[in-house]
């Protein structure tokens, strides 16, 4: 992984994607590369390029604020690891203060 990780960093390196961009452009790309998800995960078409693609952009993006994939991750496992809910209807509704104190 962190091999694949190096090698797009110098794809981005090489192309002038770090200091020839922004967040703001990369965010904007990043919507783009959602739309297209949404568009094939809608027509049940393969999705994993994608993905692979918001990642490369995520990627970039981590890069040029100096932040590690492991770090971004780990924060956001932290912040969702002891949240208790359930799928209802395609949206997780999380479980209320009150429910958390009767369990």
């Amino acid at each position: 992984m962190q091999d694949l990780i190096d090698n797009v960093n110098k794809w981005f390196d090489d192309r002038n994607l770090i200091e020839g961009s922004t967040d703001k452009d990369q965010i904007l790309k990043l919507i783009q590369e959602l739309g297209e998800l949404s568009d094939h995960a809608c027509k049940g078409e393969d999705i994993r390029d994608d993905l692979g693609d918001m990642l490369v952009v995520m990627l970039n993006i981590m890069k040029r604020n100096n932040y590690s994939i492991n770090e971004c991750l780990q924060i956001a496992y932290d912040d969702i690891k002891d949240r208790k809910g359930k799928m209802v209807d395609g949206i997780f509704v999380k479980e209320s203060k009150e429910e958390e104190k009767n369990d």
